[in-house]
Order: C-alpha cells, then sequence, then structure tokens
C-alpha cells in the first residue's frame, strides 16, 4: 500500500494527465487542416467527425499518442531487429555510443575530481574551465569534433561517444569533487591521529562518502551522454541511429516517426537511470546501508 500510495499513483495521475492534455494539443492542431480539406471539399464536419478525423491524420501536426504507439508497436515488433527500418536497430546504434561515451565521461570526471581535491593548484586552476566548458552550445561544438576526428581517421562509434563524453564527464567531475570534500573535519583529524596515509584516507575515508555523490551525478551523466550521442549523430547525416531517425523524419515529414524515435529515447533514458539507480542500491547495501523503514 505505501508503494502504491508514494509511488505508483502520483506517477500514474501525471501521466493520465500528459496524455489527456497531448491529445487536446493534437486536436486543436490538426483541426486546421481538417477544416481546411473540408472547405476545399465543400463538405461539413460535425465536431465528433473533426475529432476522429484529427487522430488518424497520415502526417499530423502533432501525432495522437495512440498513433506513436503503433509506431513503436510496429517498428519494435513487426520489423526484424537487424533491419534498418527497425526502432531496435537504431536504438541499438545510438545505445552503443550512449554507454561508451557514459564510461569514458564518468572515467574522466572521476580522474579531474580526485586531481581537483588533491592538488591546490588544479582546484584554482582547472575547475574554472571545467564549469567554462559547459557553456559552450552543444550544437556548435558537435560538428567540429567530428570534422576533426574524421580528420585523422577516427569514424563511426567514437565520435558520438566523445561528444557524450563532453558532456557526461562535467556533473560527474562536480559531484566527484562535493563528495570527495564531504567528510567532516573530525574524521579526517581521526585520520590523521592514526597516522592514516594519503591513500588509506582516499580508500577508507573520501571514496566511500563519495559514492551517493557518484551515483547521483552518474544520473545525470548517463541521461545528457544519451542527448550527446543523439546530437553527434544530426550534423553528420547519419543513418544509422536515433538522430538519423529524427532526421529522416523531418525530411520527409513524418511526424509520427519523429515522436516515436522521441519517445523511445525518453524511455531509453529512464531505463538507463533506473539502472544505474538500481547499481546505487545495490552497492549501499553491500556497503551496510539500512533502506528507509516504511512508514506507517
Amino acid at each position: 500500500m505505501t508503494f502504491l500510495r508514494d509511488k505508483f499513483l502520483p506517477v500514474t495521475t501525471v501521466l493520465i494527465i500528459i496524455v489527456a492534455l497531448w491529445y487536446l494539443l493534437a486536436i486543436f492542431l490538426n483541426a486546421p487542416f481538417e477544416r481546411d480539406q473540408a472547405e476545399r471539399s465543400g463538405t461539413q464536419l460535425s465536431t465528433s467527425q473533426l475529432v476522429a478525423n484529427t487522430m488518424h491524420q497520415e502526417r499530423p501536426v502533432l501525432p495522437a499518442p495512440h498513433q506513436v504507439a503503433e509506431e513503436i508497436r510496429k517498428t519494435v515488433f513487426d520489423i526484424r531487429p537487424t533491419s534498418k527500418r527497425s526502432l531496435v536497430y537504431h536504438g541499438w546504434v545510438t545505445l552503443s555510443s550512449t554507454l561508451l561515451g557514459f564510461v569514458m565521461g564518468s572515467l574522466l570526471g572521476i580522474l579531474l575530481a580526485v586531481g581537483i581535491v588533491h592538488s591546490r593548484t588544479l582546484d584554482k586552476s582547472l575547475m574554472p574551465w571545467i564549469i567554462a566548458s559547459q557553456t559552450i552550445p552543444i550544437l556548435a561544438i558537435a560538428p567540429m569534433i567530428i570534422v576533426v576526428l574524421n580528420a585523422v581517421g577516427l569514424t563511426g562509434l567514437l565520435p558520438k561517444a566523445m561528444i557524450s563524453t563532453y558532456l557526461s564527464f562535467f556533473p560527474v567531475a562536480v559531484g566527484m569533487v562535493k563528495g570527495l570534500r564531504s567528510p567532516e573535519i573530525m574524521h579526517l583529524d581521526l585520520m590523521r591521529t592514526y597516522n592514516a596515509s594519503a591513500s588509506q584516507v582516499f580508500w577508507k575515508l573520501r571514496w566511500p562518502a563519495a559514492l551517493p555523490y557518484l551515483f547521483t551525478s552518474m544520473k545525470i551523466a548517463v541521461a545528457i551522454s544519451l542527448v550527446g550521442a543523439i546530437v553527434g549523430e544530426l550534423p553528420t547525416g547519419a543513418v544509422a541511429g536515433l538522430g538519423a531517425r529524427l532526421l529522416a523524419g523531418s525530411y520527409y515529414g513524418q511526424t509520427v516517426q519523429i515522436w516515436a524515435a522521441l519517445i523511445a529515447a525518453s524511455l531509453m533514458a529512464a531505463v538507463l537511470v533506473s539502472l544505474v539507480g538500481l547499481a546505487a542500491h545495490l552497492v549501499n547495501r553491500r556497503m551496510g546501508a539500512r533502506a528507509e523503514e516504511a512508514r506507517p
């Protein structure tokens, strides 16, 4: 009952509201086309006919939720996953660069954070540049990264992964800096009293204290890494990936295809964030953290 009250019902309520608003917007945005068609043919449309027609347009301004769901069902289950028309195929291409960029970005962020915490010089010189790097629009820098890497012979998965790395390292670096500095002064003094070495202070105090910050940052990083992978596919004219699916849909006016790719990307991000959350839960249990007691 606690799960239903605290998590399931709020999420379901918000989802129902979103779907209802989506249907209303689909009717509102698609209705002018139906009225224009009726006026050209000299026919009169009743309100029920108008609403029904807006729900089944071939190229709507805003597709209805059931149209997007049908497109996802068709491209996921009715088409072979190896086909270039399959959403599974395109999703796997984007997921591959997302995971590679996420891993590289997380490792880079952790290494930078360790260096910043243990070196005042790096703290004063590097941290401002890390923050400044995120002020550059990714849509501006992505084509440059692709062109430069292509010039040195790096094509395919790696250039897109580098863009994901560029986006995902920042939250990990900032979160880990805060986490590694989170131990209290009295705990650090206690380690010095025990004559602990710098490595012992790091592994036995700073690192365990930073893990909650790390996993929280990684949730943000894995989601933004997916965004980077999709953005990396846009300026390259890619023929595979969710970004390529979005481009093809925009070229040919296939709005249902565009929305299906967008929903697939959002579902993929939700799954990836959930997996990171699960990993955090398992690590916390392994470290002896107690689950919050259920409220009556």
